[in-house]
C-alpha cells in the first residue's frame, strides 16, 4: 500500500496514466496519439512529464518504436490498478452496476468472422453470466496488449516453424485451438474457374491483393513460397475488402482454409500444388497465472468452435 501511496502523491494526472497504457499497448507515440484522439506531441509531451514526475527513464525509444523500462512496466501496474479504481468510483457515482465476469477478448484480423460469432453463441448457452468484449489487432499488437493487461484473452496466429508469439518472460500460456491450411482466393468466374487446386507456378505472374506490411507483421496476402516477386495491385487490410476485389477478377490473395465458410459469392479457394503445404495455427493466449472461471469459459468456447 505504501508503494500505491508513493505513485499517487506524484503529480501524475489520470490522462497521465492512460497516455502510459497506450503507449505500452501500441508501442509507439504516434499509435498511441491516434487511438487517444491527441496529436503525436502531445503524447511526447505527457511522456516527458510522467517520467520528470517519476525520476525515471519509462520508455526506451528505439528505432521500431518504444518500450516500456522496468521502472516503465512498475508504474504500468499501478496505472492499470488506479485507472480500474476511478473506472469502478465512476459507475458507483452513477449507479452503475459493475461488469459481473467480464472478459476483454482480442482477436487477430480474419478469425472475427469465423471465430467471434460461434464462440459467442456457444458461451451465452454454456455461461451467460460471461460478458465479452472484442477488439481486433495484428498478433504482435495484440501480445503487446496482453502483457500490458489492456485485454485478458487473445486469439493470435502462428506460422512455422510456430515459435512463441514474442520472447519476453515468463511466456504467455498458449493454447492450439486449430490447424488451417493456406489457400490462394480467386474469381469463381476467372482463369481459375471450376478449380479446385492451382500449380505454384501458375501464381507468379498474377495480380495480387495484399495487405501492407510492417515491421512487426509480415507481407500478408502473397503466396509465401511464391517463385520470384509478386506483383501487388490493391492494398488492403480489411479482409472484406479483399474477397470482393477477387469476387469482381481484380486480384487473387492467399486465405486460410477456415474463412472459407464465409467467402461472398464469386469467390473460390485453390489448393497449391508443386510447393509445401503452408500451414497456420490458430492460437489461444493469456499470461501465465491469469485464469479465472469466465477466462476458461471464454476459451473453451472459442477452442469447441475451430477445433477439429
Amino acid at each position: 500500500m505504501a508503494s500505491l501511496v508513493c505513485v499517487v502523491s506524484m503529480d501524475m494526472s489520470s490522462a497521465n496514466l492512460r497516455v502510459l497504457c497506450q503507449i505500452a499497448e501500441s508501442g509507439s507515440f504516434t499509435a498511441a496519439a491516434e487511438r487517444l484522439g491527441y496529436t503525436q506531441s502531445a503524447v511526447s509531451r505527457q511522456a516527458i512529464a510522467l517520467e520528470r514526475s517519476a525520476g525515471a527513464t519509462l520508455f526506451e525509444r528505439r528505432p521500431d518504436g518504444v518500450q516500456l523500462t522496468r521502472p516503465g512496466l512498475t508504474l504500468l501496474r499501478y496505472a492499470r490498478t488506479i485507472l480500474a479504481s476511478i473506472d469502478a468510483a465512476e459507475r458507483d457515482l452513477n449507479g452503475e452496476a459493475a461488469p459481473a465476469e467480464l472478459v476483454r477478448l482480442g482477436l487477430f484480423l480474419s478469425a472475427g468472422a469465423v471465430v467471434l460469432p460461434g464462440a459467442l453463441a456457444r458461451l451465452a448457452a454454456l455461461a451467460p453470466q460471461v460478458r465479452v468484449t472484442t477488439r481486433e489487432g495484428t498478433t504482435p499488437s495484440l501480445t503487446r496488449a496482453l502483457r500490458t493487461g489492456s485485454i485478458d484473452l487473445a486469439v493470435l496466429s502462428s506460422r512455422p516453424p510456430h515459435r512463441p508469439p514474442d520472447g519476453e518472460s515468463p511466456r504467455l500460456h498458449i493454447t492450439t485451438a486449430q490447424d488451417t491450411e493456406l489457400l490462394v482466393a480467386a474469381s469463381a468466374t476467372g482463369i481459375f474457374a471450376g478449380r479446385t487446386w492451382v500449380h505454384v507456378d501458375e501464381l507468379v505472374d498474377l495480380s495480387w491483393i495484399a495487405t501492407p506490411s510492417s515491421s512487426a507483421e509480415p507481407l500478408l496476402g502473397v503466396w509465401p513460397g511464391l517463385p520470384g516477386r509478386g506483383r501487388i495491385v490493391h492494398s488492403a487490410r480489411d479482409w472484406l475488402t479483399k474477397l470482393h476485389l477477387v469476387a469482381g477478377g481484380f486480384g487473387v490473395t492467399t486465405v486460410p482454409e477456415s474463412l472459407s465458410p464465409v467467402f461472398p459469392p464469386g469467390v473460390i479457394g485453390l489448393r497449391v500444388q508443386g510447393a509445401p503445404p503452408e500451414i497456420r495455427r490458430v492460437l489461444v493466449a493469456r499470461l501465465p497465472g491469469a485464469t479465472t472461471p469466465a477466462i476458461t469459459a471464454v476459451t473453451q468456447a472459442i477452442t469447441s468452435i475451430v477445433g477439429p
